[in-house]
This record gives C-alpha cells, structure tokens and sequence, in this order.
C-alpha cells in the first residue's frame, strides 16, 4: 500500500520532467549549505589578469551571480534583479560586502566582463561600488569546478545556441562558505541584508538586524526568510515582563517618597 501511495505521489512529478525540453531536464540548483568553494581556482578579471577566487575572501561576505555575459534575457534580469537590490539596502558593496560576477560560458572574453562591469558600476552609483564588484571569466574545467561546488547545473543548448539554466545568487561566508541561496530575479532587501549580515557572523548591520534574525529564520526550500512565529512570542512576552518590570520599580520609587515626604 505504501508503495502504491509513494508511486501514486511521484508520478505526476516524474510525468512534469519527462514533459520539459531535453535541455531543461539536466537544469536546477541543488544547495550546498555549508560546503566550502574551491578558492584556489583562477578565473580573470575584468582586465584580462589571472586571479584566484581566494583573491576575494577572507575579508568580507560575498555575494556570487553565476551569468553569462551575452545571455539574451535571464542573466539581464538576474543581474538587473541584483542590481535594484543592492541600490536600495544601506550596506556598501566593496565596503561591507564583494560581489562576484562570473560567466559560465568558457568562450566569453574579459572585454565582455569589463563592459558589463562598467554598465552594472555606473547604473549602482556608490564610490565603493568598482572596487567591490567584480566580473569574471574563466576556461571550461575552473567553470565547472565552481559551478558543480555549488549545485548550479546547466545545458548547451546547440539549438538555441544559448544555455538553459535556473536563476539565483548565492551569499558566502568570508571564509568561502555557502551560507544561503536566493532563488529567482528579485531578492527581497530584507532577504539579501538578512543574508549578508548572517554570512558575516554579524560583523556588519546594526543590533536591528539581530532582532529580525532571531525574528526570522531561513527556509532552504524557498531560499527566503520567514517569519519564526515562536521567537517574535517569546521575544514579545520578555519585552512586556521587562515593561511590566519597569513600572513596578517606577511605582514603588513614587510610593517610596511620598512614605517620606512631610506632610
């Protein structure tokens, strides 16, 4: 029976794969929570010189966006997505944070990743913004050393001449670790800042930041942060017993002087 009930549920799922393109079948993000990138990996920079991605750790959260340059809609509207996040939280990239721009498709050149900078650069408009942001590219094996650490699989699609891929970004620790995933083409600010500020172990934000932490939790499955129901009871009943506390003392003080008061 149970096996009938486990074929019965799996079944309309399996049905929905077989019904995607072939390409789209191979394509997804499965997260590596906690897993350490391959820092010794060299891609180049936007200049064309070799850099190792420990270039841009140890420092810092980081934020990763795996695109390719000349991508006709998807890696805009992530990259667009990123962008109308970053110009809105109150935390600096290059000052509180980096960002690490890399293309996927081993045949884009450094010229493409230093137009795209400079596009990205101007439209995020800080002064820490070209030091921060850095776009990358690289040759086949770094590619796909880096992007199967982090469980993002993709698909050549000779057909389309394109790739299919999902959307997301990632938050890593300064040390390299994958923190959190954010899925899709927009990433909430409150997500995004939540994520930097727990990815920094809370090295950056402000005690506001704490409180929505221990206010929300993360959800892996939707790469979002939710509200944890029981923390925002426990946090509201401490606060109303500290009130409480406070205008007992108040009212016993005010007792305490008129017993002494001459009359």
């Amino acid at each position: 029976m149970r096996r009938l009930l486990a074929a019965w549920l799996v079944a309309p799922v399996l049905a929905a794969q077989t019904a995607l393109p072939p390409p789209l079948r191979e394509v997804g993000i499965d997260q590596r929570l906690n897993a350490r990138l391959p820092l010794e990996l060299t891609f180049r920079d936007e200049s064309g010189a070799a850099v190792a991605l420990k270039t841009y750790f140890n420092r810092r959260p980081v934020i990763l966006s795996l695109v390719y340059y000349e991508c006709p809609m998807l890696c805009t509207m992530v990259l667009n997505g990123l962008l109308k996040t970053l110009r809105t939280i109150n935390l600096d990239v290059g000052r509180d944070f980096e960002v690490l721009t890399v293309s996927f498709d081993p045949n884009e050149t450094h010229e493409l990743a230093a137009a795209k900078k400079q596009s990205y650069i101007e439209r995020y408009g800080r002064p820490t913004g070209a030091a921060g942001w850095h776009f990358l590219t690289g040759d086949a094996e770094a590619i796909r050393q880096l992007t199967q650490a982090v469980g993002f699989r993709y698909k050549y699609d000779p057909a389309a001449n394109q790739f299919a891929h999902a959307s997301a970004i990632m938050v890593l620790t300064p040390d390299g670790r994958l923190a959190r995933y954010l899925y899709g083409i927009e990433y909430p600010p409150r997500d995004l800042r939540l994520a930097l500020v727990e990815a920094s172990a809370g090295k950056i934000g402000t005690p506001v930041d704490q409180v929505l932490l221990y206010c929300f939790h993360y959800d892996p499955a939707t790469g979002k942060y939710s509200l944890l129901v029981m923390n925002v009871l426990r946090a509201a009943g401490i606060a109303t017993v500290l009130a409480l506390g406070v205008f007992l003392l108040a009212m016993f003080r005010r007792d305490r002087r008129k017993k002494f008061e001459p009359v």
